[in-house]
């Protein structure tokens, strides 16, 4: 059966105008990225099936190009469309953050770095640089290392936080095993960047750990 020989209340894009896309399942919700179903399948059909070969909704948006393009119902078009979803997405996240203080509104900058470092499969250490009133300059990604570790110097982020006129910064990397639970040398490392920045006057306000859940945060927990 078609969807559009479903009732009105049960099809997922009329749902989502009625309740919002939160009520939506990841197979409903992925129906409507695919917009058509293929032949004996509807989208919502389509979209179970392929959330069944991936694994999850995220194992999907992950995928690198050449597997996703695999899979029945998806190809490079659908690849290029759900680049371009997932980085206005990531793109309305860093407008949030831009118009205040960061201090303000900490569940956007975890939604932020998350949506920046979980998918990575190899460890990403970067920072969030701010201004006086802590609204944000800009971040990097300023070390890339193995699947557990990254190797960060000191001098280059003290570099980059003079090069963006820094007053105060965030630290976050992320833990591709899943588990955001920081390490010694994690903590180590926190105390080590706070050191060297403290001397040209640049406040370590946090060090964000990204997993598969919540991201974590050094300061919440005193380690900062």
């Amino acid at each position: 059966m078609s969807i559009r020989d479903w009732p009105v209340a049960e099809r997922p894009r009329e749902k989502l105008l009625e309740l919002g896309a939160a009520s939506l399942s990841d197979a409903e919700l992925l129906a409507i990225f695919l917009r058509t179903g293929v032949s004996g399948k509807s989208a919502v059909d389509l979209a179970r099936h392929l959330l069944a070969q991936f694994g999850s909704l995220r194992s999907l948006l992950e995928a690198k190009q050449v597997v996703f393009s695999q899979h029945l119902g998806l190809g490079p078009a659908k690849f290029a469309q759900l680049q371009a979803v997932l980085e206005m997405g990531r793109r309305h996240l860093a407008e949030r953050l831009r118009s205040d203080s960061v201090l303000e509104n900490p569940v956007a900058v975890r939604d932020y770095l998350k949506a920046l470092l979980r998918h990575e499969p190899h460890e990403i250490f970067g920072c969030l640089f701010l201004d006086s009133r802590h609204r944000v300059l800009g971040f990097e990604a300023l070390f890339q290392g193995t699947i557990d570790n990254a190797t960060v110097y000191p001098r280059q982020v003290v570099k980059r936080a003079l090069a963006y006129n820094a007053a105060a910064l965030i630290l976050c990397h992320n833990h591709p095993s899943g588990s955001a639970e920081p390490s010694m040398a994690d903590r180590k490392l926190t105390k080590l960047l706070q050191k060297a920045l403290e001397v040209v006057d640049v406040r370590v306000l946090d060090h964000i750990i990204v997993g598969d859940g919540d991201p974590l945060s050094m300061a919440e927990y005193g380690w900062i």
